[in-house]
């Protein structure tokens, strides 16, 4: 089984990207973030021909919104009230072999803003998600059950996700505060982070490349925001593991590339 996540920001506009990559995947499973699209303007019709006949909204017009799309029947479609706000940022469904969970974890700022919690409401919004989602992870399931956890983290980890970690010490997405709390929900199950799984943690991995970079190639100053997990019960049916990077370079990219996992389920 092949699962892919991507931040696609906007499906509407990234259409034919999207179709082009369950094209040259043949992906079992497609989950979606930043669909930036209500529910019903979510181009249905062109995904179902392509396969996905197996489809989980929740979106919302311009900002956030997820979407799971499956070739294989799911049950059990879930959204998820974080932070008492119904943003569109946690969904979920459940198969025969695993549950999956689809995330979108806050941002917590832009740019320049600071990772200061007391002057950055942004910021504290997304400690506070990770922090409630570690909680409930750990309240909800035990180790021993099988699930897939992935999705846009907008956290990089480990020293190799960011391309300077001294330098990104400071920035928003790569703050201890930040790290460490998503360290905390990795542990909450023993997760396994299929990056660290695959590539060693001395190598570089990216899979964000800010719109602001003139030549994102030749500075290559990336960051590893998207994560695939699983829990124990899955680990021996990992097979592979890839980050499809050319797709930082296709005619109207989204910053974020796919990334994909097989399974031997």
């Amino acid at each position: 089984m092949r699962l892919l996540t991507w931040n696609i920001n906007s499906v509407r506009l990234r259409l034919p990207l999207l179709e082009q990559l369950a094209a040259q995947t043949e992906a079992d499973i497609i989950c979606l973030q930043e669909t930036k699209c209500p529910d019903e303007l979510f181009p249905l019709d062109a995904l179902i021909a392509l396969g996905y006949k197996h489809i989980h909204l929740w979106g919302q017009k311009s900002y956030n919104g997820q979407a799971i799309l499956s070739k294989h029947p799911f049950t059990l479609p879930m959204t998820y009230t974080r932070c008492g706000q119904d943003d569109c940022r946690h969904i979920s469904v459940k198969f025969d072999a695993f549950e999956l969970h689809n995330l979108y974890i806050p941002a917590g700022g832009s740019g320049g803003d600071p990772p200061d919690p007391q002057i950055n409401p942004k910021f504290q919004h997304k400690l506070d998600f990770v922090d409630e989602m570690s909680a409930w992870l750990s309240d909800t399931y035990t180790s021993d059950t099988p699930l897939i956890m992935l999705g846009d983290f907008n956290i990089a980890p480990y020293e190799n996700d960011v391309w300077s970690h001294k330098q990104l010490l400071k920035a928003i997405s790569h703050t201890p505060p930040e790290t460490t709390r998503l360290e905390a929900m990795r542990t909450s199950l023993n997760w396994t982070d299929t990056r660290a799984h695959f590539i060693p943690l001395d190598q570089k991995s990216y899979s964000w490349w800010s719109y602001r970079s003139p030549d994102w190639t030749k500075n290559n100053r990336g960051r590893r925001l998207d994560h695939i997990w699983v829990t124990p019960p899955l680990t021996k049916a990992l097979q592979d593991f890839n980050i499809l990077t050319d797709y930082r370079s296709a005619e109207k990219p989204s910053d974020h590339v796919p990334v994909i996992l097989d399974l031997k389920i």
